[in-house]
């Protein structure tokens, strides 16, 4: 009997004297884990508590440390942390959804059709909608009015080609904008042919027929947030950063998060509207969990598809044309020193070679004496070789691969064969600074992160061209397209210690695939599938 009693007790303190396990709210395990941390990028399971990761590691030691309330299988699938789109139009692409659906079209007849279908079916006072590109078409030359003011005389349309450069409007939208042959709006054009209006406005211009559009009620905002959120999800992209909006559409998002309306992380960039930046200068940095307002989008140039963008020397398929910077340099400067002296980040939008040197060399001049500001050219599209050699922590490039192979079958001609070395050079890019985030430029290329991950490695577009590559020695290797798509971006955005990589103590934002993105033929890589997609350890897709 005493030995009985001996055996219990003595089981008793062995078992009090084991370490209690915690309680994890998820597990998720049977995986192929690529974390884009550097300590362990591989592993087989991780732990969630309260939407953040607290283990990773293998199965077997977090058996050891937790019991789970819930569990993933995930079945052998790969899974990388949430994907981060660093340069879309996420409201813009919402508001898509409500408007003429004008991408992919391969001539202008295609465009007057599908405006003719969208209005017989909506029937609204105001037609609008984006996505043209004249390079697509047969005739790559741009459209012009006259049909449009035959088949809607009354009606006003002005339909905005796919980068959001350039703007055909029909005669009744340019009366309604008081926009005559006699009109001058300097940083851009109004195109004239044969001493008549074309309807074609190009960057600035576009402003005053942008002004009479009738604005989107509340509901339509928040439907197309909602829309654009749907989509996103889809696609395993759990934070956007929303490259230019005003504060009226930044408070509808932040009221949608705060109550769980919107669940999507979003970076958003304040457009450089003169009211708006004094209110953000006041007001200062505005951080939450889901919301970051620190940065302020501006123009330097427009695009090279419209012949926007500023080069320079000539184009080379237009002799006498330079393209036209939309802000002056000295306003740029200006804006460049007021800011220097706050928080905020400065990202600016920069295409041509003469561009991008106003604002690469404004950047290293403003923050000479300060340090990891990481001040953000966005597109950084053309770039001089003399640039390069100015690139430090201050700047960060943020890049849009898919540019590249939507551009290849047109940009040598805008640009000659000299200057398209330094086009779409990401891994010079990338030499010399360290970090690419990368993004879309969504709805001017499509959402899908997949397709951008294929652009960035194998340089070809969706048809598999061209065979080598664009300028193949361009590439990033699987490795760099995947930091450019999470922790690179996170650190553009100045979040790369909560995001960006499935790291204990960050948010548990992570995407299950159908295919190994990273190992799975290159050429499949554009059509890997979205097998789920968490936010804060919350299924959302």
């Amino acid at each position: 009997m005493k030995k009985v009693l001996l055996f219990i007790v003595s089981t008793f303190l062995f078992i009090s004297c084991q370490p209690s396990k915690e309680t994890a709210d998820l597990l998720v395990f049977n995986a192929n884990v690529y974390t884009v941390d550097d300590i362990k990028p591989k592993v087989e399971a991780f732990a969630i508590t309260n939407g953040k990761f607290v283990a990773v590691g293998s199965l077997e030691e977090l058996n050891k440390l937790y019991t789970f309330t819930d569990s993933v299988n995930a079945q052998g699938k790969t899974i990388l942390p949430g994907l981060i789109d660093a340069h879309c139009h996420f409201y813009g692409l919402g508001l898509q959804q409500q408007k003429v659906n004008l991408i992919g079209t391969t001539s202008y007849e295609e465009v007057l059709n599908r405006i003719i279908a969208f209005q017989k079916e909506k029937k609204v006072p105001f037609i609008t909608g984006r996505g043209w590109d004249q390079n697509d078409w047969e005739v790559k030359e741009f459209p012009t009015k006259e049909k449009l003011d035959s088949l809607f005389p009354e009606t006003p349309v002005a339909i905005t080609r796919v980068d959001g450069h350039a703007m055909l409007a029909n005669q009744a939208a340019l009366d309604l904008a008081k926009i005559t042959l006699d009109t001058k709006i300097a940083g851009g054009e109004i195109i004239q042919k044969e001493g008549k209006l074309t309807g074609v406005l190009i960057d600035n211009p576009m402003e005053l027929v942008e002004a009479i559009f009738p604005q989107p009620t509340i509901a339509e905002q928040v439907t197309a947030l909602k829309d654009a959120e749907k989509i996103n999800f889809s696609y395993g992209l759990t934070t956007v950063d929303d490259a230019g909006l005003s504060p009226q559409v930044i408070s509808v998002i932040d009221s949608l998060q705060k109550t769980e309306d919107l669940k999507i992380r979003m970076y958003t960039m304040v457009s450089n509207v003169p009211e708006y930046v004094e209110y953000y200068l006041k007001k200062g940095v505005y951080k939450t969990e889901k919301l970051n307002v620190s940065s302020f989008k501006v123009y330097a140039d427009g695009a090279l598809g419209s012949r926007g963008a500023v080069l320079k020397k000539p184009y080379s398929d237009k002799h006498d044309h330079y393209g036209a910077m939309v802000i002056g340099t000295k306003e740029f400067k200006e804006l460049a020193q007021k800011l220097a002296a706050s928080p905020f980040q400065m990202n600016t939008h920069a295409i041509g070679d003469s561009a991008n040197a106003v604002v690469m060399n404004t950047y290293y001049d403003v923050l000479k004496n300060k340090s990891d500001r990481r001040w953000r050219v966005e597109h950084a599209q053309v770039v001089a070789p003399e640039e390069f050699k100015i690139l430090n922590d201050n700047l960060v490039m943020s890049v849009q691969p898919t540019h590249a192979t939507s551009d290849m079958y047109w940009a040598d001609e805008r640009l000659g064969e000299v200057r398209i070395k330094g086009a779409y050079a990401y891994k010079q890019l990338l030499n010399k600074t360290g970090k690419l985030a990368l993004g879309t430029d969504y709805p001017v290329e499509n959402v899908s992160p997949f397709y951008t991950f294929y652009a960035a490695v194998a340089r070809k577009d969706l048809k598999q061209y061209p065979e080598g590559g664009f300028q193949k020695e361009d590439a990033l290797t699987r490795e760099e397209t995947l930091k450019g798509m999470t922790i690179w971006a996170a650190y553009s955005n100045f979040e790369e210690n909560e995001k960006g990589s499935i790291t204990v103590g960050k948010f548990a934002d992570f995407v299950i695939l159908e295919e190994n993105i990273m190992e799975v033929n290159e050429d499949k890589i554009p059509n890997i599938k979205v097998n789920a997609t968490y936010l804060g350890g919350e299924k959302v897709y």
